[in-house]
């Protein structure tokens, strides 16, 4: 299964939450951004429809798979 992990960080004058290279909005407090990124690990583990998709790799070369609904990563939050 795979993982997904949120850290919450300063950022831009306030607190943030960061997956990979990607940060949330900013909130005022450590608090708040860290009851926001519960809530989006929550969101993450929910299943959903699957689907055929089609994306544009890296090389600009255009993709299709089939995304499993139900192949959600583990996420959790990491101060």
């Amino acid at each position: 299964m795979p993982e997904a992990t949120y850290h919450v960080v300063e950022h831009d004058g306030g607190w943030a939450y960061k997956l990979g290279d990607v940060f949330s909005e900013t909130y005022p407090t450590r608090e708040a951004a860290h009851r926001a990124a519960e809530t989006a690990a929550r969101e993450q583990r929910l299943g959903g429809d699957s689907a055929e998709i089609q994306y544009q790799d890296a090389t600009g070369r255009w993709r299709e798979e089939h995304a499993d609904g139900g192949d959600r990563p583990d996420a959790q939050v990491d101060d």
